[in-house]
């Protein structure tokens, strides 16, 4: 019998706006009780926004107020700081 093909579940980066497999990209999400977060599992409750692992993308959605949106809440500084420091460096350019 056939195997069958399993569909990769996708996202699109609220930075750049490309479609990837959702395990390429990093999840912010909004919790119940209004706190933003970094999702590391990928399984917090809450809204979520989906982002590249680069800065650029993480720069691009917070300038353009994509992520604010994404979230329907507003992101403080303080929040943008810390989640800034998260995000992983890649050195290499795709």
């Amino acid at each position: 019998m056939p195997q069958k093909n399993k569909k990769v579940p996708e996202r699109k980066c609220v930075g750049c706006g490309e479609v990837k497999a959702k395990k390429e990209l990093i999840r912010i999400v909004r919790t119940p009780g209004g706190e933003i977060l970094l999702d590391e599992s990928g399984k917090l409750s809450g809204r979520g926004a989906y982002i590249c692992p680069k800065k650029e993308c993480f720069e691009k959605a917070m300038k353009a107020r994509r992520l604010e949106k994404s979230l329907e809440t507003a992101i403080s500084e303080e929040v943008c700081e810390t989640i800034r420091k998260k995000l992983p460096e890649v050195n290499n350019d795709e």
